[in-house]
């Protein structure tokens, strides 16, 4: 039974992307709040790659060490094949699934060619693989037991990027895929809607994770004029979009769906 220091008490839930940085703060932030969370990730190991320190063995250890249940499940999710098993196996794992947090992607294909007139072929494809098709992917495998529960949350995760304009012209095509992100998004709220699951966006502006950071110089991410460009003058944290998903899995923002809400510290200002 749920408490209100528990929320998620007796959920089941899936997040994407989650061996690291903002994927793994959704995770532990789901657990905080109760919930049995299936960490699903490309690289289960991912966090060591970019130096990021965990409390535990794995980030499903971290999960298990707050008294809920974890599986980790390692999967290419641009694969519908991967994507539909992953998710097939969180359920038989846990009996049920009630939130599904679609994180996996990222601007992984080099900056110096992802303006529009440059991007090729082979990048564009593979970041619409890795960010909207894992999405829709993941989404088709969850929402019939959903259905059968008659609710659910599902959370995607798109960027500022998606729903802006990043500085001349750069990561065009990642751009793209999570402007598709957040408009399949609000389509799925009007799908699924009357079947008691709801779907909302989020739109995180630059957040400092151990990738990001790393990458930060050679991208040209997190300059100084770019943290002058921000209200609130900091870049954010992971916990920051994670208070945001906690928002937007219980009850606080029950009649909400179908919305992109930006986490950027108000370096977007015009509506999503």
């Amino acid at each position: 039974m749920n408490t209100p220091t528990l929320p998620l008490a007796g959920k089941a839930a899936l997040v994407t992307g989650a061996a690291r940085g903002l994927g793994r703060a959704y995770a532990l932030r789901l657990a905080r709040l109760g919930a049995d969370v299936a960490v699903v990730d490309l690289d289960l190991d991912g966090a060591a790659r970019y130096g990021e320190e965990l409390s535990a063995a794995s980030v499903s250890a971290e999960i298990e060490a707050l008294g809920r249940r974890s599986i980790g499940i390692q999967a290419d999710l641009g694969k519908s094949d991967q994507a539909t098993a992953a998710v097939e196996r969180a359920i038989a794992h846990f009996g049920r699934l009630d939130i599904l947090v679609n994180n996996a992607g990222g601007a992984i294909t080099p900056a110096n060619r992802s303006h529009p007139s440059e991007a090729t072929e082979e990048d564009t494809r593979l970041l619409f693989d890795v960010n909207f098709m894992s999405t829709q992917f993941c989404c088709k495998a969850a929402i019939p037991v959903m259905k059968k529960l008659g609710a659910g949350v599902i959370v995607n995760i798109s960027s500022q990027s998606g729903i802006s304009t990043y500085k001349g012209g750069m990561i065009a095509a990642y751009a793209a895929s999570k402007a598709a992100v957040a408009q399949y998004t609000r389509y799925l709220a009007a799908e699924v809607g009357p079947h008691g699951i709801r779907a909302n966006c989020i739109s995180p502006g630059v957040m400092m994770t151990a990738r990001v950071a790393q990458a930060a110089r050679e991208r040209g991410i997190g300059t100084d004029d770019e943290l002058k460009q921000i209200p609130l003058r900091r870049f954010g944290e992971v916990e920051d979009c994670a208070g945001a998903l906690e928002f937007l899995v219980t009850d606080l923002s029950r009649y909400v769906t179908g919305q992109v809400i930006s986490v950027c510290g108000g370096a977007v200002l015009t509506p999503s």
